[in-house]
């Protein structure tokens, strides 16, 4: 079967602001790369449309030509929410085109929603709800819709799920995600700027799933189980990467990269026997970073180790992310850079319960870290979600899934007030950090390793100077 696997556009940016993080940060779709790894070695023929990559063309018309052109028997969508209403329009198109091209939709929202959506979007004939190698596999290889796991369908107009498809069991029985798909890759993917050293750059994921449950996050796909790749696998996908596309520099994905310590000491201790030449980054959790472990994380190529850390408020920790605490953050912190490691801060303003008061507290506590880098995501509250449960009584919510990419405020607290002032203290924050002398002297002494970021800004910086614009405080009348 011919198939063509999509990545739509979606909304990635502000409300009525040019888009300009694929400028900054365009990352490989790696759960549609390694579907298409899967259907290719089960003997389909398989392509990947990116609409967010460096050769797609603007505009839905113009990316459905270039879908169409393949004459695919199945396209596949993977829709974030933001996404999935461009996904649409153009799945729409394509049927009103081609009528007997079969369309599914998979992702996150799809797999939170469920049939739903097949009632409200009828271009869709199927969802793939869950993890998608094996259900798109036995859709493609032709078996009857009602015995496949893990589909949602249409039988005489009415939508049905079937039975949840089983994780798979044994993820090093993948094979590696078929990056040559990316037209463009590995240049014209950028790991976010100022994160890397060398280039080019590229992303991996080595596990799937997250023991914790935080109130933010939706889990709809993987659960809350933990499987991983081995440590052999591991190195061998990164190898790959650098031999067969020179990458320099990795950003590994995981939700929670070191929750298996033994995988990690076992993969630190191959990359130190047999270097690749390579950086990586990842990201832990507090509590799973003790130092012995740093030390051969630095070892191995490690460059930067990133802390979901969300809120310096205890009180807005205790709801939503439970089990990590202030001066644990701070001692991590400390124990990541006094072992060489760069830390980077992950944080979110605008969170349920959020006031004026714990916005200021994340802020002070924000520079009291000395972090080497921070990122300040806008809560966004998603329909898998175990806040979604409660979110309209805990304040005002626009559910435009187009704005819902955590680049826009679409919640706003009861004890914020306005969309306006919780805009104003996000840009008076999020400059604060970067205004702050001490990181900016942090910086200056990394100058030259960033001259990479720093040419690639010149190249951009129109694109660059719009986005700076957009952190300016609003003026209050």
């Amino acid at each position: 079967m011919r198939i063509v696997l999509i990545h739509p556009a979606g909304s990635n940016w502000l409300a009525g602001r040019k888009d300009v993080t694929t400028t900054a940060n365009r990352m490989a779709p790696l759960g549609l790369l390694s579907i298409a790894a899967f259907l290719e070695r089960e003997g389909h023929r398989v392509m990947v449309h990116d609409c967010l990559g460096p050769e797609a063309p603007s505009g839905i018309t113009a990316n459905v030509d270039r879908i169409l052109a393949h004459d695919p028997d199945l396209v596949g969508f993977s829709a974030t929410t933001s996404g999935f209403l461009d996904g649409y329009a153009m799945a729409e198109r394509i049927k009103a085109l081609r009528p007997s091209v079969g369309v599914v939709f998979g992702g996150v929202h799809v797999s939170a929603l469920g049939a739903r959506l097949l009632d409200e979007f009828p271009w869709i004939d199927y969802l793939c709800l869950g993890e998608g190698e094996l259900t798109l596999s036995e859709l493609a290889g032709g078996q009857t819709p009602a015995a496949i796991d893990g589909l949602a369908w249409r039988e005489n107009g009415r939508g049905i799920v079937n039975a949840p498809r089983a994780h798979l069991p044994e993820l090093d029985d993948l094979p590696f995600p078929a990056y040559e798909k990316l037209a463009g890759f590995p240049k014209g993917y950028h790991l976010p700027l100022f994160s890397y050293i060398q280039t080019p750059g590229a992303t991996m994921v080595t596990s799937r799933g997250c023991p914790y449950q935080c109130s933010y996050c939706d889990r709809s796909v993987f659960k809350r189980g933990f499987r991983y790749n081995s440590a052999a696998y591991i190195y061998a996908h990164m190898k790959y990467l650098c031999t067969r596309f020179g990458v320099r520099h990795i950003n590994i994905y995981d939700d929670l990269f070191t929750l298996n310590r033994e995988r990690i000491e076992t993969l630190c201790t191959l990359l130190t026997a047999k270097p690749l030449g390579i950086h990586f980054n990842c990201a832990v959790r507090i509590g799973h970073a003790d130092d012995a472990l740093l030390r051969m994380l630095k070892v191995a190529g490690c460059l930067m180790v990133s802390l979901g850390i969300e809120s310096g408020d205890p009180e807005l920790l205790e709801v939503h992310k439970p089990g990590v605490y202030l001066e644990a953050v701070k001692d991590t912190v400390r124990r990541i850079q006094a072992v060489g490691l760069r830390a980077k801060g992950l944080f979110m303003m605008g969170l349920p319960g959020e006031t004026e008061a714990s916005i200021q507290k994340t802020s002070d506590f924000v520079l009291s870290l000395g972090l080497d880098d921070m990122n300040m995501a806008k809560f966004t509250p998603f329909h898998g979600a175990p806040v979604w449960q409660t979110i309209f009584e805990q304040g005002t919510v626009d559910e435009d899934w187009r704005l819902m990419n955590c680049l826009n405020f679409v919640f706003i607290p009861k004890q914020i007030g306005s969309l306006e002032k919780l805009d104003q203290l996000y840009n008076t924050h999020v400059k604060r950090f970067y205004s702050d002398p001490e990181w900016r002297r942090k910086f200056r002494r990394r100058i030259w390793q960033h001259r990479r970021s720093l040419w690639f800004m010149a190249r951009h910086l129109p694109g660059f100077l719009a986005a700076m614009r957009s952190f300016e405080p609003a003026k209050e009348n």
